[in-house]
């Protein structure tokens, strides 16, 4: 139901004309509306909070969705915001939220005593956008309200031209402080930030493949369409394999985040490094299959690629996961390798 929802919605809104005036500063705050309306910020959120109650694995459309169709709003942060501020039994505002996992892109102390943020962040996506964010600290978890007078705000933007804001926090005021209990999320929003942007990449990922295609059958070159030209038919059989692998890889993670006895660190960090390689490897072969028009600002494919390049970085590059699943495999041993590694124990 999520996901015959998300498609038709997306496809009759998300079109090339709003992704152009959201390229030219203006803000898609009609379809956020309809969003909420719709009850999809709030979709992981208990019902007694004015959510749905659904699992991860029912909202893998939706994430997915979002990059398929470069949605240039904070769908994917809200959902997490409000999960996690549900798990630790805060009241969750009504959105949009943003996410800040402290000691990542961010130095800050929560002086639970007087309810008072004080530090820095850095790289804070749609801050601009957001009214709350929530900031994780090993186990604590505060909401803080980003129009006070006490957050000042110094402008970014990401490759796609997504709002990633440095933040600084004056003695600002917590709306809400608690604590979470969540097993095997020692960094709750790195960890499901993390996978938040692989299913994104994965509908992103998608979208560029199938531009591809359709352009591959349709530009015809010396008499015939240049799909069927043997060395771009393996260029494109080559991005599909790593599409369909990420998309599996981010499948499985999901599916671990609902049973909480799962190795998820494990299956975030392989999805992660699946995603950003396969996005690598979509930027480069669907432009060239694409020629000098995929470059250009009148066809849509950058739309899509700019997101790529952009969200494989963010919360973690492939490299950077990468880096946890050598070490793992490092402290394994020879003796242990095989059997943690097929055991998703790493």
């Amino acid at each position: 139901m999520i996901a015959a929802t998300v498609e038709r919605l997306f496809a009759e809104q998300v079109d090339k004309a709003l992704l152009e005036r959201f390229d030219a500063g203006k803000t898609a705050e009609d379809l956020w509306q309809q969003l909420a309306e719709l009850g999809l910020p709030l979709a992981l959120a208990p019902e007694n909070a004015g959510g749905s109650a659904a699992r991860w694995q029912e909202i893998g459309p939706l994430l997915w969705a979002i990059g398929y169709w470069q949605l240039p709003l904070p769908l994917g942060e809200t959902l997490l915001g409000a999960w996690l501020l549900a798990k630790a039994g805060l009241e969750v505002p009504e959105g949009p939220i943003t996410l800040i996992q402290e000691g990542r892109q961010a130095q800050l102390h929560i002086d639970k005593q007087r309810n008072r943020v004080d530090g820095a962040a850095g790289n804070v996506p749609w801050s601009r956008t957001c009214h709350w964010a929530v900031i994780t600290q090993c186990d604590q978890i505060a909401l803080i309200d980003l129009r006070q007078a006490t957050v000042q705000r110094q402008p970014g933007s990401n490759f796609a031209g997504e709002e990633r804001d440095h933040l600084t926090f004056t003695q600002a005021a917590c709306q809400a402080l608690g604590t979470l209990e969540l097993p095997g999320l020692g960094e709750p929003v790195w960890q499901l930030g993390a996978l938040l942007r692989a299913c994104s990449i994965c509908g992103a990922l998608e979208a560029a493949l199938d531009m591809a295609v359709n352009h591959a059958n349709e530009r015809v070159q010396f008499g015939r369409p240049i799909g069927r030209q043997q060395a771009i038919q393996q260029q494109l059989a080559h991005l599909a394999g790593a599409v369909a692998s990420a998309r599996m890889t981010a499948r499985i993670a999901l599916q671990a985040l609902d049973d909480p006895d799962s190795t998820l660190d494990f299956d975030i960090a392989v999805a992660k490094v699946c995603a950003g390689e396969a996005a690598s490897l979509a930027c480069s072969v669907t432009h060239q299959v694409h020629g000098a028009i995929g470059f250009t600002h009148e066809h849509r494919l950058h739309f899509a690629t700019r997101r790529l390049w952009s969200w494989r970085e963010e919360f973690g590059s492939d490299a950077q996961w990468a880096q946890v699943l050598g070490k793992a495999a490092i402290s394994a041993g020879a003796a242990g390798f095989w059997r943690e590694l097929s055991t998703r124990s790493l």
